[in-house]
């Protein structure tokens, strides 16, 4: 197979492509996150009214999870035909149902106006966006990988994932300035609709870049190889199939990568607004600006750890930022009860910043784990398997935890404890820095082994 995906692209073809994934996976994690801004800040109030706050935060972050348990459903059916059909077009789909989803919700009635109508319409369309997002992340950041040189995928690749705090940037600052001028009042009634009407400005930004780009030249190759098996009578199995026949063992690997990355992320950025506005009673303004500040740090930082992965592995890197994170974990809280604004703004900065060592190099590492027919699938499913398990339950549990016990020292255990976990699965992983991701290791296994063992082997030129 010619390792088409291996040669070093140029830097304007490589830099249209990093655009189109940075661009769609921020405005896409702009769509995502501003829900769980709004889950925290709004919904508690307009959609499940309750006399207990955290009851109603509580209820309101579990339709949050909601769209986390469409996310793996969503990783087998845009996996199943990016595998097949090519990662472009199913970016573009994801995109449009993403935002479509999102400025329905800015359009919503209330409980106050259609009364349990209200909360149905809005986890029905928050399903609709975990559908969307789950088969945005492994085609975003697999139409880079597979674009870019193996010497430097760590650093190209990241450029999507800097799309999580991309979006939460630009979510938190939207509803930061929209606090900033308007009262509460104004904010409740109609203040908090702005940012998800904006969202569809935003989609047609995002399609005019991505319809632009080409398609992965690995993925054509393996079509290519694909349809000509087709066309000698070779049945092939759905990817999905084969990635559990095949690489249960990664997918496995690759849930554990971002099992801590992902529950440290959302209790980093979501339940703290949470913890800062309930249970410390203090103005939305100080919460909301401290995730600001730290997901511009985030934003900026996040290549930076992908390209240190080019030089010294996917797994040093993420070791770096696992075992930070389970001991900041203590150290955050800590600093958020101090109630001083820099002081919040620098725990939150410095918890981004472990959790970048763990997302800047895991696009790379989770795309060298798959081979390129089962890539699209095989990265999905262990995604978003880990964000049911992970990001899904971590403000649920972390408000739970908080409601029992009154205290952010069991939040601060589990938090920790999930970081441990991905430490010790990276600790046991391969390395994959400088795979050549238009080779198929199954194959390369099977041509190892004497000509004689390999089932209805062919001699290359016969």
């Amino acid at each position: 197979m010619a390792s088409q995906g291996s040669a070093p692209p140029t830097r304007a073809g490589i830099g249209r492509i990093v655009a189109a994934g940075l661009v769609g996976t921020t405005i896409e994690w702009y769509d995502f996150f501003l829900y769980g801004s709004a889950a925290a800040l709004v919904f508690n109030t307009l959609f499940f009214p309750s006399s207990d706050p955290l009851v109603g935060t509580l209820l309101s972050f579990l339709t949050y999870a909601v769209g986390f348990a469409a996310r793996p459903l969503g990783g087998v059916v845009f996996g199943h035909y990016g595998d097949r059909l090519g990662r472009k077009k199913l970016l573009v789909i994801s995109l449009l149902m993403m935002g479509g989803a999102t400025f329905a919700m800015g359009l919503l009635p209330t409980h106050a106006s259609i009364g349990v109508g209200a909360p149905v319409l809005l986890t029905v369309l928050r399903l609709v966006q975990g559908f969307a997002l789950g088969g945005e992340w492994g085609g975003a950041v697999l139409l880079v990988s597979e674009h870019g040189g193996d010497k430097n995928r760590g650093f190209w690749a990241s450029w999507p994932q800097a799309g999580a705090p991309g979006g939460n940037l630009l979510a938190t600052g939207v509803l930061a300035l929209l606090a900033a001028v308007q009262s509460d009042e104004v904010f409740l009634a109609w203040g908090w609709r702005v940012p998800f009407l904006l969202s569809g400005v935003l989609v047609m930004i995002g399609l005019w870049i991505r319809i632009s780009v080409t398609e992965s030249p690995v993925f054509l190759e393996a079509q290519r190889e694909a349809e000509a098996a087709a066309a000698a009578g070779v049945e092939e199995k759905p990817p999905v199939v084969e990635v559990f026949r095949r690489s249960w063992r990664e997918v496995l690997t690759a849930i554990g990568t971002r099992f801590g990355e992902n529950i440290s992320y959302y209790i980093l950025t979501a339940f703290v607004l949470v913890y800062v506005t309930v249970h410390l009673e203090l103005p939305k303004s100080d919460a909301l600006n401290a995730v600001l500040i730290g997901s511009a740090v985030h934003f900026v930082t996040i290549p930076l750890w992908g390209a240190l992965s080019d030089r010294i592995g996917r797994r040093p890197v993420t070791l770096i930022g696992a075992v930070g994170m389970a001991a900041w974990a203590f150290a955050f809280f800590e600093m958020l009860d101090s109630r001083s604004f820099p002081v919040i703004a620098l725990a939150v900065t410095v918890g981004l910043l472990f959790h970048g060592a763990m997302y800047g190099p895991q696009a790379a590492f989770i795309s060298e784990m798959f081979d390129t027919k089962v890539r699209y699938s095989g990265a999905s499913m262990g995604s978003q398997l880990a964000s049911i398990i992970g990001g899904a339950l971590a403000p649920i549990i972390a408000v739970e935890l908080l409601k029992d016990y009154e205290s952010a020292l069991p939040v601060a255990l589990y938090m920790s404890f999930a970081a441990l976990v991905t430490a010790v699965t990276v600790r046991f992983a391969k390395e994959t820095r400088g795979r050549d991701l238009s080779r198929d290791t199954a194959a390369e296994t099977a041509d190892a082994r004497p000509a004689a063992e390999r089932p209805g082997s062919v001699p290359l030129g016969g």
